[in-house]
C-alpha cells in the first residue's frame, strides 16, 4: 500500500479473473468499483462487492478495515463482483389482508412460481386457492379424507400437487380448481414432502411427481397417466424431505439419519450420506430458487422459446460453473454441506444451534443458508463453505419457517410466538415486526415477484402483507 493506493484482482463469483491487477486509491466506493468493472467487461450490468465476505459498501478503506487482521496489503487485493437482482424487493410492513376459509389451522401456504397464484393446505383436509388481485377466496378443492401436510406448486404453474396425512396424492388446475385425473394411491402412510421434476429437465415422456413417506418409500408419478413409475425403498425409517435436483437426481432424508441419492429414471441408489446422528428434517439445494421459478424470469419475457429452454436459461444463471450444493438440518442440532452430486462426504458440520433445527433455506442466488430452529433463532451461513455469519435474535419460542425476498437482502421468519419477522441481511437485524396471528405461524412464503409475503398457522386465517 502506497501513497493511499492498493493492488486488486476483480475476479467474477464463479473465479474467473478479469484482466491484470489495477493499482487503485483506498478511497473508492461501490459506484466507483462498479464503473471500473463495467469498462473492464464492457457491460453495463449492475454488481455487488465483497472482500472476502464482506461486502463494499463503503469505502473500500472502510471494508478493509474490517479484516485489517486477515488482509494482506503486500499482494493484490481479491474483489469478487456479483450479479445484482434484476428488481429490488421492498421489506414488507403491514397486512393488507386476512382472508379466512379454512376451518382447521392452515399447514402450508406458497405462491406459484411467478407469484400470480397462492394455494394453501390446512387440516380440514382441503385445498385452497386464493384470489391475489381480491385478495379474496377463489377456489375450495375437495379430494383429500384426512390433513393436508404438503403441498407443491409445478414450475410452470399449471398444477398444484397435495399429499395428505392417509397417504394420498392430489393433483390440481389452479384455473378451475378441479382435480387432474385420479386420486393417487399407494403410499400405506402420510405423505409429507413432495418435489415435481425440474421445468429444464422435463421430456416428452410425460410430467413427474416424487412423493416421499412415513412408510420410508419415495414414489415416482407420472400424472398425465396417474400411474406409479418408479418406488425408491432403501430408508429404514420415514421419509422426512426430497428435493429433485437440477442435475435430474433425486435426494431423500429420512428419520433413519441418512440422506440418499437416487437415479430417478431407473430407480438406482447412486450414494448414502451419512453423518447425522438423529432424523435429518430438513434440506434445501442452491439451486432451489431457480428450479422453483421455472422458465419465468424478468428478462426473458417475450423470447419465445419453449418453456424447458428458457428455465434451462434460468437455471444455468443461477447455477453458473458451480456444483449444486445441500444443506441438511437435524433433529441433532446440527447442519451439514454437502455436494451431493460428486461425493457421499461432507463439506462441514455447522454447530450453533441450541434445539433441533425445523427448516433450511439457501438465498436465491445460493450464497448464504438460512436455518429456524426451535431454539428461538434464525442463524446465517455462508452457501459454498457452511462458515458461520449471524444470529437473528427476536422470537420469543420456536421458529418455524423462513423465506428469502427474491433480490436475497431480506428474510422473513414465522414462529411459534405468533409474530412474522422480516431482517435485514446486511445488518442481520430486525426491519418488521408483524404482529396479527392469533396463535402460531406455521409457514411464510416470499412471493418470487417480491411483492407479497403469506403467513398462515393455527389460527385458520391466511394473512397477506405488503409493503
Amino acid at each position: 500500500m502506497a501513497d493511499g493506493k492498493v493492488f486488486v484482482r476483480f475476479v467474477s463469483s464463479e473465479g474467473v479473473e478479469s484482466g491484470a491487477p489495477l493499482e487503485i486509491p483506498l478511497g473508492v466506493c461501490a459506484a466507483q468499483l462498479q464503473v471500473i468493472v463495467n469498462a473492464l467487461l464492457n457491460t453495463t450490468e449492475k454488481y455487488q462487492f465483497h472482500v472476502s465476505e464482506y461486502e463494499v459498501t463503503d469505502t473500500l478503506e472502510k471494508t478493509l478495515s474490517l479484516q485489517s487482521d486477515t488482509i494482506s496489503t503486500e499482494k493484490a487485493i481479491e474483489i469478487r463482483y456479483e450479479p445484482q437482482a434484476v428488481f429490488r424487493v421492498r421489506a414488507v410492513t403491514r397486512c393488507s389482508s386476512t382472508v379466512p376459509g379454512h376451518a382447521e389451522a392452515l399447514i402450508n401456504a406458497s405462491f406459484s412460481h411467478d407469484g400470480t397464484q397462492l394455494a394453501s393446505g390446512s387440516g380440514d383436509a382441503t385445498v385452497r386457492f386464493w384470489d391475489l388481485t381480491t385478495e379474496s377466496p377463489l377456489h375450495v378443492c375437495k379430494g383429500h379424507k384426512q390433513w393436508v401436510l404438503v403441498t407443491a406448486w409445478h414450475p410452470s404453474g399449471q398444477f398444484l400437487a397435495s399429499g395428505c396425512k392417509k397417504g394420498d396424492v392430489c393433483v390440481w388446475d389452479p384455473k378451475t380448481g378441479k382435480q387432474k385425473g385420479k386420486v393417487l394411491t399407494g403410499h400405506k402412510k402420510y405423505v409429507g414432502t413432495l418435489a415435481w421434476q425440474p421445468l429444464h429437465c422435463a421430456t416428452e415422456n410425460g410430467t413427474f411427481l416424487a412423493s416421499g413417506s412415513k412408510d420410508n418409500t419415495i414414489k415416482i408419478w407420472e400424472i398425465t397417466r396417474g400411474q406409479c413409475t418408479v418406488t425408491l425403498s432403501s430408508h429404514t425409517q420415514g421419509v422426512t424431505a426430497i428435493r429433485w435436483s437440477g442435475d435430474n437426481l433425486i435426494y431423500s432424508a429420512s428419520q433413519d439419519r441418512t440422506i440418499k441419492v437416487w437415479r430417478p429414471k431407473d430407480g438406482v441408489l447412486c450414494r448414502t450420506l451419512q453423518g447425522h446422528a438423529h432424523w435429518v428434517n430438513t434440506m434445501a439445494l442452491s439451486t432451489d430458487y431457480a428450479i422453483r421459478i421455472g422458465s419465468w424470469d424478468p428478462s426473458l419475457q417475450g423470447t419465445g422459446n419453449p418453456a424447458s429452454t428458457d428455465a434451462l436459461t434460468v437455471y444455468k444463471k443461477f447455477a453458473g460453473a458451480g456444483e449444486e450444493f445441500m444443506v441438511s438440518g437435524s433433529d441433532d442440532f446440527t447442519l451439514f454441506l454437502w455436494s451431493p452430486s460428486k461425493s457421499n462426504k461432507p463439506i462441514c458440520r455447522m454447530t450453533g444451534h441450541q434445539q433441533l433445527i425445523n427448516q433450511v433455506m439457501f438465498s436465491p442466488n445460493g450464497k448464504r443458508i438460512a436455518s429456524a430452529s426451535f431454539d428461538k433463532s434464525v442463524k446465517v451461513w455462508e452457501g459454498k463453505t457452511g462458515k458461520y455469519i449471524s444470529t437473528l435474535r427476536g422470537h420469543v419460542k420456536a421458529v418455524y419457517q423462513v423465506s428469502w425476498s427474491a433480490d436475497n437482502k431480506l428474510l422473513v421468519s414465522g414462529s411459534s410466538d405468533s409474530t412474522v419477522k422480516v431482517w435485514c441481511m446486511k445488518t442481520f437485524t430486525l426491519l418488521q415486526d408483524l404482529p396479527g396471528h392469533a396463535d402460531e405461524v406455521y409457514t411464510v412464503d416470499w412471493s418470487p415477484c417480491g411483492s407479497r409475503v403469506v403467513s398462515g398457522g393455527k389460527d385458520k386465517v391466511l394473512k397477506i402483507w405488503r409493503s
